[in-house]
C-alpha cells in the first residue's frame, strides 16, 4: 500500500520505516525436543530465564503455556553450536524447548520508499489516536528513533507533524502528532488483545494488505546486530521492508504495530507486533 498527500486525506495513514518480516512456519531443519510431556510451570520459567541468559541474537521465543512448552525461533545467524548452548543453558529443562528455524535475519530494517518520511527514512503508520482534540499517529518506536518531524512525500514537502515520543528497545512504539491541521486522519478501531489462532490482517507501505494468523504471545525478539524487544505477538503473515509501523487488525480490532522479523511476501514469513493497547496506556490516547 503506497502512501501519498492523496490518500492520506481519504483513508488511514498506514506509515512504515521498514521492517522486514520474519519467517518460521513449516521450515526444513526445525527440531523439537525430545519430551515426555508438557511441562510444569516452574520449568517453564527456568527454561524461558535459560534463553534469556544465553545471550544469542537471532532469537525469538515465547512460553506456551497450553502445549507446555519454550517456543524457540532461531534466524539464519545462530548456529547450531549457539542452539547447543542454548540447550546446555537449560540443563535438566531442556526438554521443555521446542527448537525451531526461520530462514533471514531477524531486524528492524529502515527502507526507502513511499509512506511517511523522516530524515530519509520511511515508515508506516499503524492507527490513528487521540488524546482530547489532540491527533496522534502510532506507528513504530523504531521509526520514532530516527525522525523528530515526518511528512507525507519523499520530498518532505508536506508535514505531518513531530515525534513526541519513542521507545525503542524493550518496546517498539511511538507517537507523532498531527501538527498539519489539512490532513484528515480517519479512525474506526477499537484496542483489543490478540490470541492465539486468531485470524488476522496487516497493512504496510511496501506490501498492501497481508492475511495470517496468530501464533504466539508475548514472545520476547532479540534482534540479530542488536536491540531485545519483550512482550511482542508472532504471526505467520508476511511482511517486508518498509512495513514497519504498519497496522495488525482483525476487523475493527486494532491489535498490534509492526514491529520486525525476516523473510518476504514471495515465500512467506513470521512476523512481530507490538501490541497496541500497551502503547494506549503509555502515551495516555485513545483509538477513535
Amino acid at each position: 500500500m503506497r502512501s501519498t498527500v492523496r490518500n492520506t486525506r481519504t483513508r488511514l495513514l498506514a506509515v512504515a520505516v521498514g521492517l522486514a518480516a520474519a519467517t518460521a512456519l513449516g521450515l526444513p531443519g526445525a527440531q523439537a525436543a525430545p519430551a515426555p510431556g508438557p511441562a510444569g510451570a516452574a520449568r517453564l520459567a527456568r527454561a524461558d530465564a535459560a534463553v534469556e541468559a544465553t545471550g544469542v541474537g537471532g532469537l525469538a521465543w515465547y512460553v506456551d503455556r497450553v502445549a507446555g512448552r519454550v517456543v524457540v525461533t532461531a534466524d539464519s545467524t545462530v548456529t547450531d553450536g549457539d542452539l547447543a548452548r542454548i540447550r546446555g543453558a537449560a540443563g535438566a529443562d531442556a526438554a521443555a524447548l521446542r527448537v525451531q528455524r526461520a530462514p533471514g535475519v531477524f531486524k528492524p530494517l529502515l527502507a526507502a520508499g513511499d509512506a511517511i518520511y523522516g530524515s530519509g527514512y520511511r515508515c508506516s503508520l499503524g492507527f490513528n489516536v487521540r488524546s482530547g482534540s489532540t491527533y496522534y499517529l502510532l506507528t513504530a518506536g523504531h521509526c520514532g528513533n530516527v525522525a523528530s518531524t515526518w511528512y507525507t512525500n519523499s520530498a518532505q514537502s508536506t508535514p505531518i507533524g513531530a515525534t513526541v515520543g519513542s521507545s525503542f528497545p524493550g518496546n517498539d512504539y511511538a507517537l507523532v502528532r498531527y501538527d498539519n491541521t489539512a490532513l484528515a486522519h480517519t479512525g474506526g478501531f477499537t484496542a483489543a488483545d490478540a490470541y492465539v489462532g486468531e485470524s488476522v490482517k496487516r497493512s504496510g507501505s511496501t506490501t498492501g494488505t497481508r492475511g495470517g494468523t496468530v501464533t504466539g504471545l508475548d514472545a520476547t525478539v532479540r534482534y540479530s546486530g542488536g536491540g531485545t524487544v519483550r512482550g511482542m505477538i508472532q504471526t505467520n503473515v508476511c511482511a517486508e521492508p518498509g512495513d514497519s509501523g504498519g497496522a495488525l487488525y482483525d476487523g475493527t480490532k486494532a491489535l498490534g504495530i509492526t514491529s520486525g522479523g525476516s523473510g518476504n511476501c514471495s515465500t512467506g514469513g513470521t512476523t512481530f507486533y507490538q501490541p497496541v493497547p500497551e502503547a494506549l496506556a503509555k502515551y495516555k490516547v485513545s483509538l477513535y
